[in-house]
C-alpha cells in the first residue's frame, strides 16, 4: 500500500531502525536521487492561462550486480510516491504489453501503431518503475528508443534497474547501430548510477540455507514455499516469454525470482531455445516437483538435463525440490550415463558460492 507524504531517505531510516535493513553506504548514497524524483512529482503544480508545466524530472538508471538491493530500493521508492499514478512492472513484461497493443492497434488500420500505445501510457501514469532492463529481442531493440521519446515528451518520468551499464544494452545484437540512440536517450534523460556494494544480499539469504530439498512432501513444499516468500518480497505475477513466435510462461515472477514446476518447464514442449531465454531473464528459478527420472519419462529427462545446461551456464541460482538425491534421480534406462553429468552440475549449484 502506498505510502502518503513519506521520503525516501526517512523511509529507509526507519527501516534501519527496526531491524528490516542492514545500513549499506551505497544504499544510502542513492537515496537523495530517489527522493530528488519523488519530491518533484510531489510539488503542486501552479495552473494558470499562460503557465506551462514544468518539464518532468530526469529519471534514474540505477545499475549493479545481482542481489546489491537494486528492487528493494525500488520498492521503497514506489511506496513513498502515494497518490502519484506509477506504475512498477518488470521491463520484459512491459515490452510484452507494448508489442500486444501494438498489434491491436494495427487491426483497426492505424498508421502509426506505436502512437496510440505510448499515449495510453502517458494518460495513465507519471512514473514507470521498471524492474531489470534488459534488451535481447530485436522487436524491443527497434522500438524501445521511439516509445522512450513519447513517454518523455508526455511528461512521463523512467527509473529503471539494470544488471548492465547503458552501454552494454543489446550488445552484439543484430542491428545494433539503430539501437544506439536509446543509449543516448537514457544518458540524456536518465541519471545514470552505479550501485556498489559489496555486499549481495540475495547470496545472503541463502547463506547457510538448503536449496535442494528431498523428498518431495509436505515438508519440502513447506519449505520451498518460505524460501520463495523470503526471495521475492511481495505478490509476484506470471512472466511470458516470446521465443520464435512461442510463449514459454513462467507462471510466478517477480525481483528477477521465477518459480515454476518440473511439469511447466519439461512436460511440454520446449527446446533449448526457450531454456537459454528462461536463464537470460531470471537470476533465480525455484524449481519443484523434479521426479525420478527414467525411459518412462525420457522427453522430460531430455529436457531437464538440457534447462540444468541453460541454468549453469548462465549462473542462475536453483532452489528445488526433488524425489530424490541428484544422483538417484536418473538409474535406469536410456540416458543414465548422460545425466551423470547434470547430477554433477546439480550438485555443484548447491554451493554456497554459486553464481557469485
Amino acid at each position: 500500500m502506498a505510502r502518503a507524504m513519506t521520503d525516501m531517505i526517512s523511509l529507509y531510516e526507519a527501516r534501519v531502525a527496526d531491524g528490516t535493513l542492514n545500513r549499506d553506504d551505497a544504499q544510502e548514497a542513492v537515496l537523495p536521487q530517489f527522493e530528488r524524483i519523488r519530491a518533484a512529482l510531489a510539488a503542486p503544480v501552479k495552473r494558470g492561462l499562460f503557465r506551462k508545466a514544468p518539464p518532468p524530472p530526469k529519471g534514474l538508471y540505477l545499475w549493479g550486480g545481482v542481489g546489491r538491493g537494486k528492487s528493494m530500493l525500488m520498492d521503497m521508492f514506489v511506496e513513498t510516491l502515494g497518490h502519484i499514478p506509477a506504475r512498477r512492472v518488470h521491463f520484459h513484461a512491459f515490452m510484452q504489453e507494448i508489442h500486444a497493443g501494438m498489434h491491436e492497434a494495427r487491426e483497426t488500420g492505424v498508421q502509426d501503431a506505436l502512437a496510440p500505445v505510448a499515449a495510453s501510457v502517458v494518460n495513465s501514469v507519471r512514473l514507470l518503475a521498471f524492474d531489470e532492463m534488459q534488451i535481447t529481442d530485436i522487436t524491443d531493440a527497434m522500438i524501445v528508443g521511439r516509445l522512450f521519446d513519447l513517454l518523455h515528451a508526455g511528461g512521463v518520468v523512467v527509473v529503471t534497474t539494470s544488471n548492465r551499464h547503458p552501454d552494454d544494452l543489446y550488445k552484439d545484437g543484430l542491428n545494433r547501430q539503430l539501437f544506439l540512440p536509446f543509449i543516448h536517450h537514457i544518458k540524456q534523460q536518465l541519471e545514470v548510477w552505479e550501485l556498489t556494494s559489496p555486499t549481495d544480499y540475495r547470496q545472503n539469504r541463502l547463506e547457510g540455507s538448503p536449496v535442494y530439498f528431498t523428498p518431495i512432501g509436505p515438508e519440502a513444499r513447506e519449505k520451498i514455499r518460505a524460501v520463495w516468500a523470503d526471495l521475492s518480497g511481495g505478490p509476484a505475477e506470471p512472466l511470458t516469454l516470446h521465443v520464435k513466435g512461442r510463449e514459454v510462461v513462467l507462471p510466478a515472477f517477480r525481483n528477477g525470482v521465477a518459480r515454476a514446476s518440473f511439469y511447466d518447464l519439461c512436460g511440454r514442449m520446449l527446446g533449448p531455445g526457450d531454456y537459454l531465454a528462461i536463464a537470460d531473464a531470471v537470476k533465480v528459478l525455484v524449481l519443484e516437483d523434479i521426479p525420478r527420472l527414467s525411459r518412462n519419462n525420457f522427453n522430460e529427462a531430455k529436457r531437464f538435463v538440457t534447462l540444468i545446461d541453460a541454468l549453469y551456464e548462465a549462473k542462475v541460482r536453483l532452489i528445488c525440490s526433488a524425489a530424490a538425491e541428484p544422483e538417484m534421480l536418473y538409474v535406469e534406462g536410456e540416458g543414465v550415463f548422460e545425466f551423470e553429468r547434470t547430477a554433477s552440475r546439480l550438485r555443484e549449484m548447491q554451493a554456497q558460492d554459486w553464481g557469485q
